[in-house]
């Protein structure tokens, strides 16, 4: 692909970064000025810009790169990419679907034990001597069998379901359109949460669907219902998930997205009732390869001419 000029614009897996590298690519600068002097020597000669689902290619750079033929995300969600601005130039955008969906399904499963569990709470109280000092740990609540509802039934939010059916549990969903599943479907995300014990998001992020979960839903998910978040932190409403955690609205949030990434407010980390992983659903070596091998396969096929494995516009 060495005849054709790439930007890695950030945030990507090093082996792709090093294998493009090798290729002729160019890597996105950190600083703003000399990312201004890289536009000014080079913008002319990039053809193809891979980027990470969370710098994604706004409208900006895709004005400053008169030649662009193609914007390959690095993950599966592309909301920090401007679609409309790359299609209104004819530029195709792609991103990198199902070879992550497992992964991501795992670490939903693993977060609603621990938040359900205090798996990561329990151990804290361990590690400080509290065992010996207060006592045994609080009871908390049991996984099998609990009513799980999914917020976005997509191939990642399908994942999550079957492996609760493994924990016996009664699933439900909402979605923008109902699915031809066996669960049955909630109306609004609302009903859904008052419905479970559980409520998993895992919808798409965007303009579409920023504070879906807002302090509505929040309320009617209860003082006995858990949030779990593996999609996008603009998805739920944090400061009104911060105001019922702080209150016992719920019973505990496990988070693995936010807001400002890489910024996480204090106010979650100081709370005992909620689990935080810094957005690792797909971190594995295996999906991270995987996911490099569909972002390489669609710049062959541009550079070949042929149908892009997974384009989205």
């Amino acid at each position: 692909m060495s005849d054709t000029l790439i930007l890695g614009a950030g945030g990507l897996y090093p082996p792709l970064v090093e294998q493009l590298v090798d290729d002729g690519a160019l890597t996105w600068p950190r600083g703003g000025a000399d990312r201004r002097a890289m536009l000014d020597d080079h913008a002319a000669d990039i053809r193809v810009v891979v980027s990470s689902a969370g710098v994604g290619a706004d409208a900006r750079l895709i004005d400053a790169l008169p030649n662009l033929e193609l914007i390959a995300n690095f993950g599966v969600g592309y909301d920090a990419t401007d679609v409309d601005a790359a299609t209104a130039r004819g530029i195709p955008v792609t991103n990198t679907p199902d070879v992550l969906d497992d992964c991501v399904a795992d670490l939903a499963i693993g977060l609603t034990i621990d938040v359900m569990r205090a798996i990561s709470a329990s151990d804290r109280y361990a590690r400080q001597g509290r065992w010996k000092s207060d006592g045994p740990y609080p009871l908390q609540r049991r996984v099998t069998g609990a009513k799980v509802g999914i917020l976005g039934l997509g191939r990642i939010g399908q994942a999550i379901a079957t492996r609760f059916e493994g924990f016996r549990c009664e699933i439900r969903y909402h979605n923008r359109s109902r699915k031809d599943v066996a669960y049955d479907y909630e109306e609004s995300p609302a009903a859904l949460a008052e419905w479970a014990d559980v409520l998993v998001v895992a919808t798409p992020g965007g303009a579409q669907t920023k504070a879906l979960v807002d302090a509505d839903v929040l309320a009617a998910l209860g003082e006995n219902g858990y949030l779990v978040n593996i999609a996008r932190g603009s998805v739920v409403d944090q400061e009104a998930l911060i105001e019922a955690l702080q209150h016992d609205a719920i019973a505990g949030a496990a988070l693995d997205v936010f807001t400002d990434e890489p910024g996480i407010p204090q106010e979650l980390c100081d709370l005992d009732t909620v689990v935080i992983t810094p957005h690792v659903a797909s971190a594995t070596h295996e999906t991270r390869r995987a996911m490099a091998d569909v972002v390489l396969a669609n710049i062959d096929a541009h550079r070949a001419g042929q149908e892009l494995p997974t384009r989205v516009n």
